[in-house]
């Protein structure tokens, strides 16, 4: 039985940011390929894709504000990161917490994040 597209987009949307990371870089080695190569290739395509709405939103962390433990623990909840994963990210502002959510899961974690003391744009 053969995986479909479906079934591999829903197992990215469980991964942590790290595990896609990891999974992007074994896949550049496996097959010799740079995914940053696909993107440039990709950026005229979606050109004209930008006039369609928008579905797919990045909640962007600008700054961890003055509570940055409070952030952190926003940051793990949303995630599932570890607590260095957490941290390392909540220093490296401004940084994608989560990229490719619906508009909805973008306000919620906008909010999440702003009450927690963080500095949020959702893109």
């Amino acid at each position: 039985m053969s995986i479909t597209k479906d079934q591999i987009l829903e197992a990215f949307a469980a991964m942590s940011v790290m595990e896609v990371v990891e999974l992007i870089e074994a896949m550049e080695e496996k097959f010799g390929v740079s995914a940053a190569a696909a993107v440039v290739a990709g950026g005229a395509a979606d050109a004209g894709a930008a006039a369609e709405e928008q579905t797919e939103f990045t909640v962007m962390m600008t700054a961890h504000g003055d509570n940055k433990v409070a952030v952190i623990k926003a940051i793990r909840g949303a995630t599932g990161l570890g607590l260095k994963e957490a941290k390392a990210m909540a220093e490296a502002a401004p940084v994608a917490v989560k990229e490719a959510v619906s508009k909805e899961e973008a306000e919620a974690l906008k909010k999440e994040l702003v009450e927690a003391g963080a500095t949020v744009e959702i893109k």
